[in-house]
C-alpha cells in the first residue's frame, strides 16, 4: 500500500484513488507473466502441430494456411474484447483488464462478480465508496473465481466428455443443438436482464440484436463470411453508438 502510494505520488496520480493500486507494478509483472506463459503455451502447440500434420497427411502450406486462418478469424471476438476492456479500463485498472478481460473475455461474468463483491462491502462500481479496499476485495473475488473456473474445468472436463460420447451415441444430432441452446439462453437471459434499467438499454440491446442477425444474414453472401468474425465487434460497436444517441435525445427514463 505504501509503495503504491508513492509509486502514484510520483506520476503525480492521487495516492488514495483506485487506479493508483489497480496500476501497481507488482500486478503488472503478474499479468505480463500470465501473458509470457500463454505465448509458450501457444509456441509449444505450434510446435506440436508442425509435427503432428505429415502423420494427419497435411503439408507444411496447408499448415501455415490454417494458422493464417486462425489469426485472422480471432481478429472479430478480440475486437470485441478489447472494446469491452476499454469500457472497464477505469474500474479495474490495465493489468486487472488486461488479464480478467483480456484474458478471459467474460465481461459478463467479470462485472456481474465484481458487482456482487463490491456490494458485500456497502459500495458500488465506480461509486464514491470504490475505495482501494472495495477494488482489492472485488480483485480477490475475481481471482477466486477464475480459479475455481480453471479447477472446475479441470475436474469436470473429463465426466462431461464420457457423458456427451454417451449422449452422442443415442443421438448425435441432440450435441450439435444443445451447445448452442446453452448459449444462446445464457446471453438472453444476461441481454434481458439490462432492459429494465432504463430505455436506453432496451434500445441498445434492440440494435446490437438487430446489428448481430444482419451481419449473419449478410454472412451467408459469397465473399462476406468475413462477418462471422466480425460481427460481434461491429454490433458491439454500433450498440454503444446507438446508446450514445439514445442518451443524447433525453431517453434515460426507466421503462
Amino acid at each position: 500500500m505504501i509503495s503504491a502510494a508513492s509509486a502514484a505520488a510520483g506520476q503525480g496520480q492521487d495516492p488514495n484513488s483506485v487506479l493508483a493500486l489497480a496500476n501497481t507494478p507488482v500486478l503488472w509483472i503478474c499479468a505480463l507473466g500470465v501473458f509470457l506463459v500463454i505465448a509458450v503455451q501457444s509456441v509449444m502447440y505450434m510446435r506440436a502441430a508442425r509435427k503432428a500434420a505429415p502423420a494427419a497427411g497435411m503439408s507444411q502450406q496447408e499448415l501455415r494456411t490454417t494458422f493464417r486462418t486462425g489469426a485472422i478469424a480471432a481478429i472479430g471476438p478480440s475486437l470485441a474484447v478489447a472494446l469491452v476492456a476499454i469500457a472497464v479500463l477505469a474500474l479495474f485498472g490495465t493489468p486487472a483488464t488486461l488479464v480478467r478481460i483480456g484474458l478471459i473475455g467474460s465481461v459478463q461474468y467479470e462485472t456481474a462478480a465484481a458487482s456482487i463483491a463490491a456490494g458485500t462491502a456497502g459500495a458500488e462500481l465506480g461509486g464514491p465508496e470504490y475505495t482501494q479496499q472495495v477494488f482489492a476485495i472485488v480483485f480477490f473475488a475475481l481471482s477466486l473465481g477464475g480459479a475455481m473456473w480453471m479447477i472446475a474445468t479441470l475436474i469436470l472436463t473429463p465426466l462431461l466428455k464420457k457423458g456427451e460420447h454417451r449422449l452422442g451415441k443415442v443421438n448425435p444430432v441432440l450435441m450439435t443443438v444443445v451447445p448452442g441452446a446453452a448459449l444462446l439462453g445464457a446471453f438472453f437471459s444476461l441481454g434481458l436482464a439490462e432492459v429494465p434499467k432504463s430505455s436506453v438499454h432496451a434500445i441498445t440491446l434492440a440494435a446490437s440484436a438487430a446489428v448481430m442477425a444482419a451481419c449473419l444474414l449478410l454472412a451467408r453472401l459469397p465473399g462476406m463470411r468475413w462477418l462471422r468474425e466480425w460481427g460481434l465487434g461491429i454490433a458491439i460497436l454500433l450498440g454503444l453508438t446507438a446508446a450514445y444517441l439514445a442518451q443524447s435525445a433525453g431517453l434515460g427514463a426507466g421503462v
